[in-house]
């Protein structure tokens, strides 16, 4: 259906395709993130809409190794205690029951109860901690409308980037990062950019239909009609 989209402009047609181009990068080169995209990034975060203009967004640049793979070492620690749980649990084997290959299945299912799924941000060029003030009753949404900013526009400039939660779920993973990083009290940590050149550009995920999703005026029913099948998703 994306390529059906009337757009009005080229103004709209590149934004859009901006959006479209967005991928959670986790392998990138070794090539360095400029001193002026990083400042283009972080002004787009500045620039997110918020409750009452509340601004409650915080960022801590990292960009040095030792404190890199001390974040990566948090993620990794984060990211295998929840997947070992959702393997104990077996909601991980009905999330990729659809996977039928078994050695494909053993891989991913060691790759995310080893945490290693997270460990990624120790070779990122570029990590952004995103805080935002406890006092503030939007912080969360705030934050991640910051946070959608600075990833559409890492698109833009070419780059890469992935949104990470996990070491910020946990409230001693929490407490970690915030001794380590002097994270004051009034602040909670809402998420963690990971930046850098991609080294390869991967394929778009599947997304459910409109059809499916957009409800007319109350729910269940619906604004769009399943399309005819002509061989392409709607």
């Amino acid at each position: 259906m994306a390529e059906e989209l009337k757009l009005k402009d080229d103004y709209a047609a590149n934004f859009f395709k901006v959006v479209l181009d967005r991928r959670s990068v986790r392998k990138y080169t070794e090539e360095r993130i400029s001193d002026e995209d990083l400042k283009i990034i972080l002004e787009s975060g500045r620039q997110a809409p918020s409750g009452e203009n509340a601004q409650p967004w915080r960022f801590i640049v990292v960009r040095d190794q030792k404190n890199k793979d001390f974040l990566s070492s948090v993620g990794k620690n984060a990211s295998g205690r929840r997947f070992t749980g959702e393997y104990l649990s077996k909601r991980m084997q009905d999330r990729f029951e659809g996977l039928q290959d078994p050695e494909k299945r053993i891989q991913a299912f060691k790759r995310l109860t080893s945490g290693n799924v997270s460990a990624f941000m120790a070779e990122a060029d570029t990590n952004i901690i995103i805080l935002g003030r406890k006092d503030v009753w939007d912080a969360p949404f705030d934050t991640s409308a910051a946070i959608e900013n600075m990833h559409l526009t890492c698109t833009s400039l070419g780059l890469g980037a992935c949104w990470l939660v996990a070491p910020c779920i946990d409230v001693r993973d929490e407490m970690k990062m915030k001794n380590y990083f002097g994270i004051p009290e009034e602040f909670k940590l809402f998420g963690i950019l990971s930046m850098g050149v991609p080294a390869r550009v991967a394929n778009p995920r599947p997304r459910i239909p409109l059809h499916e999703l957009v409800h007319n005026e109350k729910y269940g029913e619906y604004l769009y009609e399943k399309p005819e099948e002509k061989g392409g998703e709607a």
